[in-house]
């Protein structure tokens, strides 16, 4: 396979945590100005006798628990029970449930800011009556919580296409396939509206992510929906064994094992890589690969 990830891609990976930060900053930023503006300026029409900074308070507190708190568990739970087209059915409950629970803990980070930032005024904030508020935010946050689930799975997307996304061979729709589809010899990836092939035998090893199983061939990462116990069964088990929970190998790529003191061992790849071996594959990976001990 000589089709190589996109230049721009690899160059966006160093500044990918910056800008993923930077975006969300910017966003939550720009809302709590606008609504503290529009907010103060509301009450002073109707003749509110509020504090120029209370409205302030009021959007920062909210800003702040999203960003330092919300927007981190959504997009691990979005990573770790991802929505996909496949399972909305089963999904939505639980994305419903956990838009409650994201609603309980925005209100309760938001109020607790807030009576602290009016005790430094001597002052005191009340919430209101706490059902009632609740309901009301609710309606707010759910928005909020799905709009963000949007914008975060729709970013890994672009990402998954930008980088190439791999998928099984499927069957045609006449005659035969052209090779074996329960132990694929190629897999097909999708890079930005082109397609190319990857051999089976060039795939150096696979890790498990959440729904998808990383394809690592020549240095690049192509992720495949699959479970990690799923696409297993379907490798030539000459070519490649299981060496973790979430990793695994091709024999022919196994530099080393190194021993460790917990029972465990250190898989050395010959790309240069060191992954994790637990201890019930360890003795099954050195007779199989004939690798030394480091």
């Amino acid at each position: 396979m000589t089709e190589r990830a996109p230049p721009t891609y690899e160059r966006y990976l160093p500044w990918r945590r910056w800008v993923e930060i930077g975006f969300w900053v910017a966003m939550i930023g720009a809302n709590c100005i606008g609504n503290s503006m529009t907010t103060l300026i509301d009450m002073r029409r109707q003749g509110s006798g509020v504090e120029a900074w209370e409205p302030a308070v009021w959007e920062v507190s909210s800003a702040l628990v999203w960003l330092l708190v919300l927007i981190p568990a959504i997009a691990w739970y979005t990573r770790r029970f991802p929505l996909h087209w496949e399972n909305w059915r089963r999904r939505i409950p639980e994305y419903l449930l956990a838009s409650i629970v994201v609603c309980v803990i925005h209100v309760a980070g938001m109020v607790a800011l807030r009576v602290l930032a009016y005790r430094s005024q001597g002052m005191a904030y009340e919430f209101g009556p706490w059902p009632r508020e609740l309901v009301y935010e609710y309606l707010k946050d759910i928005r909020s919580f799905a709009t963000i689930v949007l914008l975060v799975e729709g970013y890994r997307f672009l990402l998954r296409r930008w980088q190439g996304e791999a998928s099984l061979l499927a069957e045609p729709d006449e005659g035969p396939p052209l090779e074996p589809v329960d132990r694929p010899e190629r897999f097909l990836v999708r890079k930005l509206g082109r397609e190319f092939l990857v051999a089976a035998n060039d795939i150096e090893w696979l890790q498990a992510s959440g729904n998808y199983v990383n394809l690592r061939v020549r240095g690049h990462d192509y992720p495949l929906r699959s479970t990690i116990a799923g696409i297993e069964t379907r490798l030539d088990p000459r070519r490649f064994a299981r060496i973790h929970r979430s990793y695994i190998v091709s024999l022919d790529q196994v530099a080393s094992i190194e021993p460790l003191d917990t029972g465990d061992a250190r898989v050395h790849m010959k790309d240069g890589n060191a992954l994790p071996c637990s201890r019930r594959y360890r003795q099954d990976l050195r007779q199989r690969t004939g690798a030394e001990a480091v």
